[in-house]
């Protein structure tokens, strides 16, 4: 069985406008993120980091350690790319409108349904008599009331308010970093040393008061406290590069992002690399404390961020390259990703639960649980959406 800790985000990027205005780079990455949030919860349970299956297998743990690591800031980056341009199109009444059907809507509905779901199959493993209805009434009225990964709708939908409110004081509010952006077109090694100098006075100071495992729980509304603030600023610095001039910016399809080599590789293999070692010393050295010296937390929050943000460019640098036009194996999942993404957790669980019994290796438990959970997610999804007006939702 997989561990409880909801560690996985959303894939609800908006997509461009209007098909003559689609980004097939964006496109294409928001649906490679939902297929690396699948993966993410399908090799927990056979990892270091949360091993709850008599199987395991090194190579997930270096899985793990890099999509637990940049992920989450990457979908809120995307989901900022497009909000100014929306704010502009759209008073802010209707589009917080639009946003709270998009997201308020399947949050609350996943909240009192998928994830109790998906929570029982690890119910059943400390409680095998537990029934589902006592399980749920339970989980709702007592708690703890885990959102599993859909946590990220909710703090998205708060960032939406957010901007709402900060673009009515003023639009022109993130031209600075629009104008950043500009200037990336060129140099891009700019633009990441300024988010990663953002991030890292944003997230330090966060771990370093509360360490990377608390979160912040009202009823199903959970956040990772060390990362809230960190979350934000990608959203808003996401936003800020989509607030004018796309084309003309860090990720335009003709700058230098687009027409770099190997070199983002390198620089997200270094701090990647260092972050193993600085775990190597607090298993070997430190003997695996339960509370870090502050030296540690500092360091590996630094390296953290600076990993985060090399291989969000990396990704971006291969999709603006090699997947901006023609047809893609990722683009039949393009209108599906979504909702993918909100029905997948309880299938993963359940077919680790499924699995958890059976004397097989870890990585042929994993094949099946991944192949399985697109599989039958995108069918979900498909099947949902022939619900009437489910498409605006999902």
């Amino acid at each position: 069985m997989t561990s409880i800790s909801p560690s996985g985000a959303a894939a609800e990027v908006p997509a461009t406008p209007t098909a003559k205005a689609r980004n097939f780079p964006i496109d294409r990455i928001r649906v490679f993120l939902t297929l690396v949030v699948l993966i993410h919860h399908t090799v927990i349970p056979y990892t270091y980091f949360g091993h709850t299956d008599p199987a395991q297998w090194m190579g997930f743990d270096c899985i793990v350690l890099a999509t637990d690591s940049f992920f989450m800031a990457m979908f809120f980056f995307l989901s900022g790319l497009f909000v100014w341009p929306s704010l502009a199109f759209k008073t802010p009444r209707i589009f917080f409108r639009d946003r709270l059907l998009r997201l308020g809507m399947p949050f609350t509905i996943a909240a009192f349904t998928i994830t109790p779901i998906a929570y029982y199959a690890i119910s059943l493993r400390q409680s095998p008599d537990i029934g589902f209805a006592a399980f749920w009434w339970k989980t709702i009225t007592v708690g703890p009331w885990p959102s599993g990964p859909v946590w990220f709708v909710w703090v998205l939908l708060a960032f939406d308010l957010s901007a709402t409110l900060l673009y009515r004081i003023s639009p022109k509010l993130l031209d600075p970093i629009n104008r950043l952006s500009l200037r990336a077109f060129d140099r891009p090694a700019d633009f990441c040393q300024f988010l990663v100098a953002v991030t890292a006075v944003v997230y330090i100071p966060g771990r370093l008061y509360f360490g990377p495992s608390r979160w912040f729980s009202i009823g199903p509304f959970d956040v990772q406290a060390d990362r809230v603030l960190l979350y934000a600023a990608y959203f808003f610095i996401g936003a800020g590069v989509g607030a004018a001039n796309f084309d003309r910016g860090l990720l335009s399809a003709n700058g230098q992002l687009a027409r770099s080599g190997w070199g983002w590789v390198i620089v997200t293999l270094v701090p990647y690399c260092l972050m193993w070692g600085l775990i190597a010393v607090k298993r070997e050295l430190l003997g695996n404390p339960v509370f870090l010296p502050d030296w540690y937390e500092a360091s590996y929050g630094l390296l953290f961020v600076a990993f985060s943000a090399a291989i969000m460019f990396t990704i971006f640098a291969y999709f603006l390259r090699f997947e901006r036009s023609g047809w893609s194996v990722l683009d039949p999942l393009q209108a599906d990703a979504y909702g993918i993404f909100l029905v997948h957790y309880p299938i993963v669980l359940w077919l680790q639960y499924w699995l958890f019994d059976f004397d097989l290796p870890a990585i042929v438990k994993a094949v099946v649980t991944f192949a399985l959970t697109v599989a039958l997610s995108w069918a979900a999804t498909a099947a949902l959406r022939r619900i009437p007006e489910a498409t605006h939702v999902l």
